[in-house]
């Protein structure tokens, strides 16, 4: 522990965002990073509790205390070392994710939370900056193949870990470039692409093989998977979205929150998208259904396409703002989560349902909708756009999962037993496609558990 005293000489400083008059205009990264030495005063808060309770709410399970510490003392390169040893995907993690190791930290018994999120980036930032992110020597191969299917967090971690393990990796992916969820489904201002492109980079160098449109069970029949590889590791992630099934939803208008953001996403990197087909927000009242990260994200996608006016509708109450009695401490809490997307504009409106949708010469034009308060009081708002961000059931199930034969769950997802295992031999599952919608970071840890299983199912040793 660098300085005993470093949590009660500073207080929590977290990082700043660009001025939104300037940030809604592109979707260049919202946040601004900070200073290496700032940093560093702000691992100096960090206690280097007895039992880290951190460690506990991470489900990577980083070494938090210890990364601090060495960032305290300006050793970027040890923890550097102890991050990676952890965390396949810290880049990512230390921008998208909600931080579940804060609201667990010791210190937020009494006081404000170590800013671990940020002191993650801030280390695996300093990492590439200075030359220490570099591709791993294998310094033998097993002989072995392994065929990854899907390219979010989950697939690229299991692949990684594996492939450092000595075995061959084919990553397949349907879409054009690999990342998943991670680069059609989060918006630029959130995470740029290119940093998942320079973490591809390495692996690719690594020697990892990424067959990019390729859709698995169409291109790639099942057969000549499991003929061709000593094990598959389905990780396709949970896309099905919940849908809202109500009077006026076959009006134009309205779209699900994937297909809105992923087009977004192919108009940013530069792509043309067929006029007929295009979801804008410009110039139109939007409502964005569901008060999720899903939901928020749609929220600022709109802002940045010149929208009217946006309303983000949840059908759940007004979250509280600390903490209540049901979610006592470590646990993650239920509070109000007001991001960079509501600091730009907008309304959010909470115990709403909606009834129906109304529209004129079909198209959508207003929602009916009533608060959950007072039943049978009905109210309308307005919209030109409706995104539906309610979520996602399960995985498709696609030709992939028929032709391998696995057997689903009670809500629709790729079942396994405690070594991630399918139904079928040699075939496992990792990610929102097993344990169904979840948060990155989860995913990761799934990413790297099953590459573990599939090692020792491969070699009897882990």
């Amino acid at each position: 522990m660098g300085d005993p005293r470093g949590f009660l000489k500073l207080a929590r400083q977290c990082g700043r965002y660009r001025e939104v008059c300037e940030r809604i205009r592109d979707y260049k990264e919202v946040p601004i990073l900070r200073s290496g030495k700032q940093s560093q005063e702000q691992a100096s808060r960090c206690m280097d509790c007895a039992t880290p309770f951190c460690h506990w709410g991470c489900p990577i399970g980083n070494y938090i205390p210890e990364w601090n510490d060495h960032m305290f003392h300006g050793n970027w390169k040890a923890a550097f070392s102890l991050l990676d040893a952890t965390n396949n995907l810290p880049e990512i993690t230390g921008r998208v994710c909600p931080a579940l190791c804060e609201y667990s930290c010791v210190l937020g018994l009494n006081d404000d939370a170590v800013t671990i999120r940020e002191n993650e980036l801030a280390v695996i930032e300093s990492a590439f900056k200075n030359g220490l992110v570099k591709p791993y020597r294998i310094g033998h191969r097993t002989g072995k193949k392994i065929a990854v299917v899907g390219s979010g967090p989950a697939g690229l971690s299991c692949a990684a870990q594996l492939n450092r393990a000595g075995h061959s990796v084919v990553v397949f992916e349907r879409e054009d470039k690999p990342g998943g969820i991670l680069r059609y489904g989060i918006p630029d201002f959130k995470l740029e692409k290119h940093l998942i492109d320079r973490r591809i980079a390495i692996w690719k160098e690594e020697g990892v093989v990424f067959k990019t449109n390729t859709d698995a069970g169409k291109d790639y029949p099942a057969k000549k998977l499991l003929s061709e590889f000593d094990a598959v590791c389905l990780a396709g992630g949970s896309r099905v979205p919940r849908d809202l099934k109500i009077d006026g939803r076959e009006l134009k208008g309205i779209y699900f929150a994937m297909d809105y953001l992923t087009q977004s996403n192919r108009r940013v990197a530069g792509e043309r998208i067929p006029k007929d087909g295009s979801i804008d927000a410009k110039g139109k009242k939007v409502v964005v259904i569901g008060g999720g990260d899903t939901g928020s994200d749609c929220v600022g996608t709109a802002h940045r396409q010149g929208a009217a006016c946006v309303i983000q509708v949840e059908v759940l109450p007004r979250p509280s703002e600390c903490r209540t009695k049901d979610r006592p401490w470590p646990n993650y809490p239920l509070l109000l989560k007001t991001t960079s997307s509501h600091e730009e504009g907008g309304e959010r409106h909470w115990a709403v349902s909606t009834r129906r949708f109304v529209g004129e010469k079909g198209v959508v034009k207003k929602l009916s909708c009533v608060k959950a308060e007072a039943p049978g009081c009905e109210f309308d708002i307005e919209a030109d756009l409706v995104i539906i961000a309610a979520g996602f059931l399960h995985p498709e199930h696609s030709s992939l999962l028929a032709g391998l034969d696995v057997e689903f769950d009670e809500r629709g997802n790729v079942k396994t037993d405690v070594n991630y295992m399918t139904s079928a031999r040699k075939v496992f599952s990792a990610g929102d496609m097993r344990r169904g919608q979840s948060l990155v970071a989860w995913a990761i840890s799934e990413g790297r558990s099953s590459a573990d299983c599939i090692d020792k199912y491969l070699t009897g040793e882990k």
